[in-house]
């Protein structure tokens, strides 16, 4: 089995595998390495390590050396450049009245190509901007148009439980999400409680969907009763209550017996008052 090294670019960007030669390198280093698009910056997130044939992509291209002082510095004045770029690149799109909105910048390393990342409602024609930038900078120009989840991977931001979003943190790929997740969850079907601030479903409630569903799947063999709805007056065997929530995963329902008395009771404990001739 062939020996690689897992490099990144950016923070929680895809992890690329690369042949580590003799370059000695460990995780945590930083390389110079050969993509497609040109010569790179990157770190070591995977330590050397063996993998299958099958989960890499042939030829495996290899690490040209650990990132020198010379390198960082070169990093350092193309972050720079990137900025300046992005704001010749916002007054022409103003200019020549595109709609379209301009994201971030990214310069290979070597600085033979530029990409110009930018959201839109639909196609935009750019050519005329991509002459003009050629004309400016003198190399490859690239624009490619994101969705909002990647907008929001690139910006960053502070996700509605007040912590950093995880797609711009240690998400490294997006998985799908659908709105049955947040039904299995018990949460509440209001879109401006259940979407991240790209305006898409969010993210975590992908974390525990595989625990519900086989929780749910797990007491549905064996009790086929349903789940009380919220706000229900139902009768329990200590009382007539409230039912204040519901708990999917466990079976479980919080039923207010009075102001200070919550208990948890099983769903198939748990009789409608009417049904129960309360």
């Amino acid at each position: 089995m062939p020996a690689v090294v897992g490099v990144r670019f950016k923070r929680a960007c895809k992890i690329y595998y690369f042949d580590p030669g003799d370059t000695g390198v460990v995780a945590g280093d930083p390389v110079i390495v050969e993509t497609a698009r040109g010569v790179e910056y990157g770190w070591v997130a995977l330590g050397p390590k063996e993998v299958e044939e099958s989960s890499i992509t042939s030829p495996l291209k290899q690490v040209i050396r650990k990132a020198t002082a010379e390198d960082d510095q070169q990093l350092e004045d193309n972050k720079v450049r990137e900025k300046e770029a992005f704001n010749i690149c916002l007054r022409k799109i103003k200019n020549l009245g595109l709609g379209m909105r301009l994201v971030d910048v990214d310069f290979t390393f070597d600085v033979n190509k530029i990409t110009f990342f930018y959201t839109a409602d639909g196609r935009v024609d750019f050519r005329e901007l991509v002459k003009n930038l050629a004309a400016v900078f003198r190399t490859r120009i690239e624009l490619r148009q994101i969705g909002v989840r990647d907008e929001a991977k690139m910006l960053g931001g502070i996700g509605c439980c007040g912590r950093p979003l995880c797609c711009a943190t240690f998400l490294s790929d997006f998985e799908p999400v659908s709105i049955r997740m947040a039904k299995e969850q018990n949460l509440s079907l209001n879109p401006t409680k259940i979407s991240g601030i790209c305006g898409r479903l969010l993210c975590c409630l992908k974390y525990e969907s595989e625990n519900y569903s086989k929780a749910n799947a797990a007491k549905g063999r064996r009790d086929k009763a349903e789940a009380p709805r919220l706000g229900a007056m139902v009768a329990t065997p200590l009382g007539e209550g409230k039912v204040v929530g519901v708990n999917r995963a466990g079976h479980t329902a919080s039923v207010q017996l009075s102001p200070n008395n919550v208990i948890q009771v099983e769903w198939d404990e748990v009789v409608a008052a009417e049904q129960a001739g309360v």
